[in-house]
């Protein structure tokens, strides 16, 4: 598990500094936060579909969307590199994958389940098992 919440880590982390820095993966340079660009712009602006869409374009490029966005990435990934609020992290990245999930409604390649919805699995389990460990 130690591996996966590691990987985990990472994931959301390279999101997180990907879309500040654009490093030209998923956000270029030209549109990183730090350079003035919107993390959420480009996923709410193009990528939305389905019956929620018209409330998630109107949320693109909001700026307490945005600053919501990043630090929930920011968050999940440090929560599970140290090891340390694994449960509140694991909700957190639930809540996202969960939103994720609802404005790409429905999925193109399955109707029901893509990987969002896998992620949040993930982090259920993770969830789960830190509110055992606390007992």
């Amino acid at each position: 598990m130690m591996k996966l919440r590691l990987v985990m880590a990472f994931i959301f982390l390279w999101a997180f500094l990907d879309k500040l820095l654009g490093f030209g993966f998923a956000t270029v340079s030209e549109k990183a936060w730090i350079n003035g660009g919107s993390p959420t712009a480009g996923f709410l602006s193009n990528a939305v579909k389905g019956p929620f869409a018209d409330i998630f374009h109107g949320l693109a490029g909001v700026v307490i969307i945005d600053w919501l966005f990043m630090l929930g990435l920011l968050f999940i990934g440090v929560t599970y590199l140290f090891n340390k609020y694994i449960f509140w992290g694991s909700l957190a990245g639930i809540l996202m994958m969960m939103l994720m999930w609802l404005a790409l409604l429905f999925p193109e390649n399955n109707p029901i389940i893509d990987e969002h919805i896998i992620y949040a699995l993930v982090f259920a389990i993770f969830a789960t098992q830190s509110r055992n460990n606390l007992k």
